[in-house]
């Protein structure tokens, strides 16, 4: 069996490595061929060309790139048609994978294609999977309410759950042990979560530490704990003097190779968050850390997106378990003097999230098999083995 599989990012790399694992427990002998990070090749890939070159961001990053990212797009697709494999796999990463997977159906139309995160068609630009139909067969889906977009547009979909839903959690035991290492002892601790890129914390840092100070003038015994994103940390150090003094700074790139389990004991160990929108309120869930999101951007996004938007929420832990429990401040709503009440109030009353959380993991597939195996079944089934 050959199989050629695209990752255009970490997070990608990981959802690719954990599907690998899956096939070759499954389905041993597999060949491949592709494009991925370190957790792929692992598994038995040997990256056509380094994965770095696909993980772009924003316009100011991708203009510079556009006709190199052209030409590997070409060279994918030629050498998925050399390849001749029994599936190519694309993960995430839309505007790259997809233009491979067009390029592909239209020299070769019987290879079969498997895109692995469904768009978030049920939030905005719903046209998306009528036109991603054209060139994908099948999508493995994160969230469980996502099959009958991809159905209606007339792709196989298969809900494989979500990679935060069976991670190991941090032991109360641990959260303990957070909590003695840092001084924290019984006082309230509040987790910051500003968001893992720079535009995202330049913006939200200001608003964050204002609600900050506003909550310590009613709860001064409250611990602050900042775990900072890799790709911001140096940026929230140089920034550190502007958040209260209580803040306790986790910095990866000092704790290492135990980064991301002082993390999770962090998370284990909170009382409350503020957190920016986005996949840590998956995260927050996972470890029952009741919540406030906060978001903003920039006045043009803002109106933008505000006209595309299908939905009330954009957090995904209200989106799953249907409920709209999880104060949700975006927009022109994100500012210091109504975050801060609703600290507070979460603060100090958490339980009625804890249900919204509890249903959304288990939506998601807590306690059941691991993901990357259950999307594996789903490829392996699409092709009749």
């Amino acid at each position: 069996m050959k199989v050629y599989v695209i990752a255009g990012e970490p997070s990608g790399d990981a959802l690719g490595g954990a599907l690998m694992q899956g096939l070759n427990t499954l389905q041993p002998g597999i060949q491949y061929a592709g494009v991925g990070g370190p957790l792929m090749q692992a598994q038995g890939l040997t990256s056509q060309f380094p994965m770095e070159e696909l993980s772009l961001m924003g316009i100011a990053e991708i203009l510079p790139k556009y006709f190199h990212l052209k030409r590997r797009i070409r060279e994918c697709a030629e050498a998925v048609i050399a390849l001749k494999p029994d599936v190519m796999i694309t993960i995430d990463a839309p505007d790259f994978c997809l233009r491979v997977a067009k390029l592909v159906k239209s020299k070769a139309p019987h290879i079969r294609t498997v895109h692995y995160v469904a768009p978030s068609v049920w939030a905005w630009r719903p046209k998306r999977a009528v036109k991603m139909a054209k060139c994908i067969d099948q999508v493995l889906a994160l969230l469980p309410f996502e099959p009958p977009y991809m159905e209606a547009a007339g792709m196989e979909c298969d809900f494989v759950g979500h990679p935060i839903a069976t991670q190991e959690q941090a032991t109360d035991a641990e959260a303990d042990r957070f909590r003695l290492h840092y001084g924290i002892g019984e006082q309230p601790l509040l987790l910051v979560l500003p968001g893992s890129r720079r535009s995202e914390v330049t913006r939200l840092s200001p608003v964050f530490q204002q609600a900050l100070a506003q909550v310590l003038e009613a709860e001064p015994d409250l611990q602050i704990v900042l775990p900072a994103a890799p790709a911001v940390a140096g940026m929230i150090e140089a920034g550190l003097a502007d958040w209260p003094k209580r803040t306790i700074v986790l910095d990866p790139r000092e704790l290492g190779e135990q980064a991301d389990r002082i993390k999770k004991a962090a998370f284990r160990a909170a009382d409350v968050a503020l957190a920016a929108s986005g996949t840590v309120s998956l995260e927050l869930a996972a470890a029952r850390t009741p919540m406030v999101i906060a978001y903003d951007m920039s006045w043009l996004s803002r109106k933008i997106i505000s006209a595309m938007l299908r939905i009330d929420t954009v957090t995904l832990v209200s989106l799953v378990s249907d409920t709209r429990v999880i104060p949700e401040l975006i927009g022109d709503q994100c500012k210091p003097e109504l975050i801060a009440p609703y600290i507070a109030e979460v603060l100090n009353h958490p339980s009625e999230q804890l249900a919204a959380m509890s249903t959304t993991m288990q939506r998601l597939g807590e306690g059941g098999e691991a993901p990357g195996l259950r999307a594996a079944r789903a490829v392996l089934r699409g092709l009749g083995k």
